[in-house]
């Protein structure tokens, strides 16, 4: 088990799950007068069964796609995302019309 891994990884995904969706509806299912700990676990669960299956594609990936390409399309991925939510932004700020 690598530490310096573990806690680069927390760290990034700590950082980027912040004010997101997930947290949005997990603090409107606990507004909502849900059993704070019956919100955590369930939670918990699903963003652990997701990292789960990201790990098992990103592991059947490796096997058939060179891991430079792979980075490759993560960054072209990651790159669209962010002009697709710079545009949507650039939108809001012209305002309606």
């Amino acid at each position: 088990m690598d530490l310096r891994t573990i806690a680069t990884v927390f760290a990034a995904l700590f950082l980027a799950e912040l004010g997101d969706k997930t947290q949005l509806a997990v603090m409107s299912f606990t507004a909502s007068g849900s059993p704070a700990l019956s919100v955590v676990l369930g939670a918990s669960l699903a963003l652990v069964a997701s990292t789960v299956a990201a790990v098992v594609v990103g592991q059947a990936l490796l096997r058939v796609v060179d891991p430079a390409w792979l980075q490759l399309g993560a960054a072209f991925v990651f790159v669209i995302v962010g002009v697709l939510v710079a545009l949507e932004a650039v939108g809001e700020l012209r305002g309606p019309g």
